[in-house]
């Protein structure tokens, strides 16, 4: 294992080597894979398939999924080890609708505890993933240490082989998706598979007339390196999952020389030439992507769709920057090519093997009856003046191998906030010398943006912030009592301690 180009660090931080000309730098460091990189645009795009539920009744659909250790092909040739629901990278997408009350069981056949959080759910805090809430392995409970003043700590609540998660999903229609979030060990679990789609729906987003069908693809990218045998390389300190960390300047984030999409490494995927509708989600641990399209018009992507479902109104976007977590709901238009056309999907804040993501092959004519309309929702804009409270959260590095919000590393129970439901409140987001993307469990937000950050068209539950930047969240809480999180989403970050919980009440 090695670590390629060095550390990468956000400008104005704790200090910067290797930055990619052409490219600002980013905070992680670079892992090289042992294996032989596979080819460019040689695999077709993969596309996750739909979870059907195992029984309905009158006002629930029940789905069962299992947590296992599995062997796929990702690297040709190669077999790689996952850690996939139902033995599958990406999980199996679930495809639901607003308003219909979903019930998932999660099976654990892996060696070690879980924790399912649902990104973007409105979901009750007893189902929302607490670090702490634990699904253990249907062989038996283990032991495991955590990380750093972790280390005596005992889980909040202990579930036995499997667990019912309700999700009411008494919210609008999104691209949410859902994850391992185990205290210390998320960054792991996600790379080695844990993570899937869950695609909420509603009517009036049905009645649009935007692409459908088999042109409305999900896409996740991640980055990933791997080891001379196929599998997953990561810099964990104990590979055996069960002690937390990991080795030399990783804790800054890991960032992988084989881009995925889907699990596929730079795909293909053959389109007809008409609009399409792309659910992006950048499922990396701590790798920020810049997309742009290779040729063509000068701003290709129609963006329609933001962390919290639909905008307003359709954005035209030359390049779609992607922190960890967030996503993008975006239309290309494939009919303003001719057939034989190829396109490349560029990774700008990459160079080498990470400044390409997938390609795009425009096979042939097709009709087209979809169009973008110029408006395409509406929810409340929330006004600041009726914000009850403002509060100050900074992220920044703490000690060796630990990051902390408000000079603390994470400690469960510990109250930074709370808020009562029905109530507005106004949330000052201060970055170091780092890139933070900053995610709030339970309720989205609206970026209200200030001099480091312009405001954003759409509902939030994540966003990136890059080193030195400030900004203003605003958010009114929502739905359920209980104890829930404001944490960054560099997965390295949060498992070394930038998480800290909220307790809303009535």
């Amino acid at each position: 294992m090695t670590a390629g180009a060095g550390v990468l660090l956000g400008a104005g931080g704790l200090g910067t080597a290797g930055c990619r000309q052409g490219a600002s730098p980013e905070t992680g460091a670079d892992l090289s894979s042992d294996a032989k990189a596979p080819g460019q645009f040689e695999v077709p795009l993969p596309i996750p398939p739909v979870l059907k539920p195992t029984r309905s009744d009158g006002g629930t659909d029940y789905y069962e999924i299992t947590q296992k250790i599995a062997k796929v092909e990702i690297i040709p040739g190669l077999a790689t080890t996952v850690w996939g629901y139902n033995g599958i990278f990406p999980g199996p997408t679930i495809d639901s609708r607003s308003g219909r009350r979903i019930v998932v069981r999660h099976r654990n056949e892996l060696p070690v505890p879980t924790s399912t959080h649902l990104h973007g759910g409105h979901t009750p805090s007893d189902s929302d993933g607490y670090p702490l809430d634990l699904v253990m392995p249907v062989a038996g409970a283990v032991h495991q240490s955590g990380h750093g003043s972790h280390g005596t700590m005992k889980p909040t609540k202990v579930s036995d082989g499997a667990k019912d998660y309700v999700y009411p999903q008494d919210q609008r229609a999104a691209t949410l998706w859902y994850h391992d979030h185990r205290m210390d060990f998320t960054g792991p679990a996600v790379y080695r598979g844990l993570a899937g789609f869950h695609i909420l729906r509603d009517d009036a987003e049905d009645a649009l007339p935007l692409p459908r069908g088999e042109h409305e693809i999900p896409l996740m990218i991640t980055d990933r390196s791997f080891a001379d045998n196929g599998d997953f390389l990561y810099p964990a300190r104990d590979n055996t999952g069960r002690s937390p960390g990991v080795k030399d300047d990783f804790d800054l984030g890991v960032l992988g020389d084989v881009i995925l999409v889907n699990g596929a490494p730079w795909p293909v995927l053959e389109v007809d030439a008409v609009r399409y509708r792309f659910r992006l989600l950048n499922g990396s641990n701590a790798r920020r992507y810049r997309l742009r399209l290779d040729k063509g018009e000068t701003s290709p992507f129609v963006q329609i769709g933001s962390d919290g479902g639909l905008l307003e109104r359709p954005v035209r976007r030359k390049a779609i920057t992607m922190a960890p977590a967030e996503r993008y709901d975006v239309v290309i238009d494939f009919g303003r090519y001719k057939p034989g056309t190829e396109l490349t999907l560029l990774n700008e804040l990459g160079d080498g093997s990470t400044g390409k993501v997938m390609k795009f092959r425009v096979a042939r004519t097709a009709r087209d009856e979809s169009s973008v309309p110029g408006r395409l929702s509406q929810f409340e804009k929330l006004d600041p003046a009726k914000a009850v409270r403002t509060r100050d959260f900074s992220f920044e590095r703490g000690d060796e191998h630990t990051w902390t919000i408000n000079g603390r590393t994470y400690a469960p129970g510990k109250i930074f906030a709370r808020p009562r439901i029905g109530e507005v409140e106004i949330w000052n987001l201060d970055i170091d010398g780092a890139d933070h993307p900053v995610h709030l469990h339970l309720d989205q937000f609206q970026v209200l943006g200030d001099d480091e950050r312009a405001a954003d068209p759409g509902l939030k539950d994540t966003v990136g912030l890059t080193a030195g930047q400030k900004t203003r969240i605003i958010v009114r809480f929502t739905g359920y009592e209980g104890r829930y999180m404001l944490h960054c989403h560099n997965l390295e970050h949060e498992d070394m301690g930038m998480m800290a919980d909220y307790e809303v009440s009535s």
